[in-house]
């Protein structure tokens, strides 16, 4: 069975950002999330920013993601994150949930 979308979406809310104690869904870390199939697989492409081109924590969270995602399960495929830095991220892209734990109005 393929992998949804809204399965990876909750596999990447698992991901919290160390230093703020808040997921990189709801930061609005992820841009794009795409799932295609492939020999039988399900692939999985993600699209994410940092909060700063010299987040510390990047790398940590590039690789959390990647295994948040293939412990999915046997039916998952390739991973890739992809890290952008454009556009940039603001405080903007937050949920309302973050702003409200982070005390950001």
């Amino acid at each position: 069975m393929p992998i949804a979308e809204p399965s990876v979406y909750a596999a990447l809310r698992q991901v919290h950002d160390p230093e703020l104690g808040i997921n990189i869904v709801d930061l609005g870390l992820i841009y794009e999330v795409t799932v295609t199939e492939s020999e039988g697989k399900s692939d999985i492409y993600v699209k994410m920013t940092m909060t700063s081109p010299a987040c510390p924590a990047g790398p940590e969270l590039v690789r959390d993601a990647k295994d948040v995602l293939q412990s999915l399960g046997e039916e998952v495929g390739k991973v890739t994150v992809e890290v952008v830095l454009s556009p940039p991220w603001s405080p903007d892209l937050m949920t309302d949930e973050a702003r409200d734990e982070l005390e950001f109005y």
